[in-house]
């Protein structure tokens, strides 16, 4: 038997956790010591002990471990309990880090407000180019939605060409258009520049298109898309200020594109006419 020190050292918990479980019903002492008064455990149940733990930092409340707990439930339903808990868990955090992330580039965006080089912005014609392309639909036009699409585009689109014997022929480029199904969706196509005919790779999912040449606006934004608001908004004071107007989404033309995003270099070429 432990004394109620001992068992919450070998539990990992504290004495006052475990005063605090004997109230509430969920862990009361093996037995207790008429004479002292002292709570006395035994090693079988740091097992029960684990369970609630475990529940608990799982985000369980205490009347949920209860109830877990009074059903008798066996080491392998548990553990898919718990499983099942660790995936909403990590898909939640996932989900706090992009709004994280979108609330930091909209502090960023306000932080550089009048402060980015307007004299960055060019007026050029982009040519005609052909890309081979796959295409997926975001729900919005957000950063934080376009990542997760676009992303595993690419990553399907390079291996698809090699094995096709594809081979691209100038940088990557993403373009965005309204989705059929509207309601905020894009429709976003990530492809790369390629030589050869127009229409589909074999069976692999991928277009050839022929992308007619178009007047654009174009400003060079550097690190990461996900921190690319505040190029994009300062491209967006410039038409203004200049009497342009736009007619689409950016085209995302990549220049650099290192391992690490920090690293990047990408042209936004906005199709435009005078106001």
């Amino acid at each position: 038997m432990f004394t109620i020190g001992d068992f919450a050292r070998y539990g990992r918990v504290s004495p006052r956790m475990l005063r605090h479980y004997d109230a509430v019903g969920l862990l009361h002492p093996d037995r207790t010591d008429p004479a002292t008064g002292y709570r006395l455990y035994g090693a079988a149940q740091l097992a029960r002990l684990n369970r609630i733990i475990a529940l608990k930092d799982l985000g369980f409340t205490l009347q949920q471990v209860a109830a877990v707990l009074d059903e008798q439930v066996g080491p392998e339903e548990l553990r898919g309990m718990l499983r099942l808990r660790r995936a909403e868990l990590e898909e939640a955090m996932a989900a706090a880090a992009t709004r994280l992330a979108g609330v930091e580039a909209r502090l960023r965006s306000i932080e550089s407000e009048g402060r980015m080089p307007a004299d960055d912005v060019v007026i050029k014609t982009v040519p005609a180019v052909r890309v081979a392309e796959l295409t997926g639909t975001a729900e919005s036009y957000g950063p934080h939605h376009i990542g997760p699409v676009i992303g595993p585009l690419y990553e399907r689109l390079l291996p698809l060409l090699e094995g096709a014997g594809v081979r691209p022929a100038g940088p990557g480029i993403a373009r965005y258009e309204e989705a059929p199904e509207g309601g905020g969706a894009v429709t976003v196509h990530a492809g790369v520049a390629v030589t050869g005919p127009v229409g589909p790779v074999g069976d692999t999912g991928v277009q050839v298109v022929e992308l007619p040449a178009f007047e654009a606006a174009t400003i060079v934004h550097r690190g990461a898309m996900d921190d690319v608001l505040p190029t994009a908004q300062t491209l967006a004071r410039w038409l203004e200020a200049h009497g342009y107007r736009s007619t689409g989404y950016a085209r995302e033309v990549t220049l650099e594109c290192p391992p690490d995003p920090s690293g990047w270099v990408t042209e936004l070429q906005e199709p435009v006419t005078r106001a």
